[in-house]
């Protein structure tokens, strides 16, 4: 039942349009991000690269709705269902942000405790058979029970995972959250991610080139200051994308790019 109820929600995953975004922070004078027009599509993953401090995080948490208080926005933001986005987006963050009182399952959980009830919500076995489900689609049937601190970095961004995924939001948000792993694990959950996550649509910040070349469907690097999105094209193959001649020759293109905004 739970499955089929996910499976419903997610063909409705929508496109994303800015058109001239500008944002801004109530204490600052200049905008940190200005001129933003971005494409991001429907059950799709756009990923976006630049260097240090130049508002990608800004520009993901305010799509999630996290900086309502603190910026001033100006220009156009859209969903093709016509559906605010914030009503529809998970946000996973660069931390895992795991409980550490609380068990894997309980953590996975966690996010129904803040879930506004309405007559159509699952019942709390229903809620529980599903994050069983997550977790055993995410390689941690068996850890159930295990606390945070007992788990490896790369089985606790699982759960982060699982936990995202318990959300069942139409669009998700992803800030960073393999760059703290070894690149065999990363590369794993890379891959994990995009198999459970393929038909939501996904806006991924990163600073890894290689990571944005094997994940992204649209990429963008964000420039200057205040900094504005510019489209890369990309290879004709379907992500995830093996690391062959054409990614590294991309790979290079981006570095060349990022460090423009080091000069």
């Amino acid at each position: 039942m739970a499955l089929t109820i996910t499976k419903t929600k997610m063909l409705h995953s929508p496109a994303i349009t800015i058109e001239q975004g500008v944002i801004r922070y109530q204490q600052d004078t200049q905008p940190v991000l200005s001129g933003l027009d971005m494409q991001m599509p429907a059950q799709g993953w756009s990923c976006i690269l630049g260097r240090s401090g130049c508002g990608k995080t800004t520009l993901l948490r305010y799509l999630a709705n996290l900086l309502t208080d603190k910026v001033q926005w100006s220009g156009e933001l859209s969903t093709s269902n016509q559906i605010a986005l914030k009503e529809q987006v998970a946000y996973m963050a660069q931390q895992d942000l795991l409980m550490p009182w609380l068990n894997v399952l309980d953590n996975v959980l966690l996010s129904e405790k803040f879930t506004p009830k309405t007559p159509s919500s699952p019942s709390k076995t229903q809620q529980y058979h599903k994050a069983l489900t997550l977790l055993a689609e995410v390689g941690l049937a068996d850890k159930v029970q295990a606390l945070p601190q007992n788990l490896s970095g790369g089985m606790r961004q699982r759960v982060a995972l699982a936990r995202t995924l318990m959300q069942d939001k139409p669009v998700v948000l992803m800030d960073e959250p393999f760059s703290a792993l070894d690149a065999v694990t990363r590369y794993k959950l890379q891959n994990l991610a995009h198999q459970l996550l393929k038909d939501k649509t996904v806006l991924l910040i990163t600073h890894d080139p290689l990571e944005a070349v094997r994940l992204a469907d649209q990429l963008y690097i964000l420039h200057g200051k205040p900094a504005f999105a510019s489209a890369l094209s990309l290879p004709n193959s379907a992500p995830p994308r093996a690391l062959n001649a054409e990614s590294a020759i991309l790979q290079q293109q981006i570095i060349q790019q990022l460090e423009q905004d080091y000069e």
